[in-house]
């Protein structure tokens, strides 16, 4: 992590003394106030959450801290404010205009280890990869295997590559611009996706509906408007044994296998580790 330009001690507070206030301010805001504050300090100090909690909470508080807890009671993501986000096994750089990276889409390689546990994906395609996230952690588990990442937006498409490059990836990880599977040709073993899914209608949270950008949230009234494009495309990419995996909302389930099944794939549900329906894994059917 590079630290901010300069860090020279503010005047009369600790690193615990000043943590302690932060969070108490964050809970306003965020349901993960302590984390909040900890991840803020640490990008402050230019080190490691890990490395804050054993060995600085006596240090000095820097100066650098004040103006990114200042920027997070605003509700602009930590994600965007530190320009980092760990996922899965890789860490990504991010920022506005870039869906920053859930946990629960790690649900998705969850689901892809378990389906090729007996032999690995040689090609993988990740429809809408934003800054590589799926695309590059599946690249990660599987050093073997080579990628198409597609998305709509330049910008994403930017961090995607600079991501790929700094995790030596750029090789195996390539990323054209494009409006989903539309004039795409070949097949790959393992398909990922994470489109936009939220009703146009649902209210977000003010972190989400301020920063992060509408294209890569809504779509449409009933959010399926994305699966209704996706869904016809994916047999025709899938090569034979291979797997699509989808990501849903947790109420998406049943209205998303009826769009896969009508499209002559066989379709499971994988849940979340909080129990929620995330994932669906399509297949042609034998």
């Amino acid at each position: 992590m590079t630290a901010p330009p300069s860090t020279p001690p503010a005047s009369g507070r600790g690193v615990r003394s000043a943590l302690a206030e932060a969070a108490a301010d964050i809970a306003a805001i965020s349901q993960t106030p302590r984390l909040d504050a900890e991840l803020l300090m640490a990008h402050a100090l230019g080190m490691s959450r890990e490395a804050l909690l054993l060995s600085h909470l006596d240090a000095p508080e820097p100066a650098a801290f004040a103006p990114l807890l200042a920027r997070r009671l605003r509700h602009e993501p930590i994600a965007y404010i530190a320009g980092t986000r760990a996922f899965w096994t890789i860490e990504l750089a991010v920022g506005p205009g870039v869906l920053v990276p859930r946990a629960d889409s790690e649900t998705l390689l969850e689901a892809a280890v378990d389906h090729f546990r007996k032999r690995p994906p040689a090609t993988i395609l990740d429809l809408g990869t934003g800054p590589g996230t799926l695309l590059l952690a599946a690249l990660d588990h599987w050093p073997e295997a080579h990628g198409l990442g597609i998305d709509s937006s330049e910008k994403a498409l930017d961090y995607a590559e600079m991501n790929a490059i700094d995790l030596e990836m750029d090789e195996r990880a390539r990323f054209e611009l494009g409006d989903w599977a539309t004039g795409l040709a070949g097949q790959f073993d393992l398909i990922l996706t994470n489109p936009p899914y939220i009703s146009t209608t649902e209210t977000l949270p003010e972190e989400v509906r301020a920063h992060e950008p509408d294209v890569a949230l809504f779509a449409g009234p009933d959010g399926l408007a994305d699966y209704r494009i996706i869904a016809p495309q994916l047999r025709a990419l899938l090569a034979p044994d291979g797997a699509a995996i989808l990501e849903i909302g947790s109420t998406q389930a049943a209205p998303v296998t009826a769009l896969l099944e009508a499209e002559g794939l066989a379709v499971t549900l994988r849940h979340d580790l909080g129990g929620n329906p995330r994932a669906l894994i399509a297949m042609r059917r034998t």
